[in-house]
């Protein structure tokens, strides 16, 4: 029964650690996207646009 449960903790502490780099790798990429997503926002909501229907918004 001990084996087990240290087993189950160590493949919990092996999948957080995991987790753990991929969101330190993945982060710096999402925010570079979320700022050029923000300023293509920015881009279309300035812009002198002549159709001013919610469709042609985006």
């Amino acid at each position: 029964m001990f084996w087990k449960i240290l087993g189950v903790v160590v493949l919990v502490w092996i999948a957080v650690a995991v987790l753990g780099a991929l969101i330190k790798a993945l982060f710096p990429i999402l925010m570079v996207t979320a700022v050029i997503f923000g300023l293509y926002l920015l881009y279309k909501a300035m812009s002198g646009s002549k159709d001013k229907s919610p469709l042609g918004k985006f």
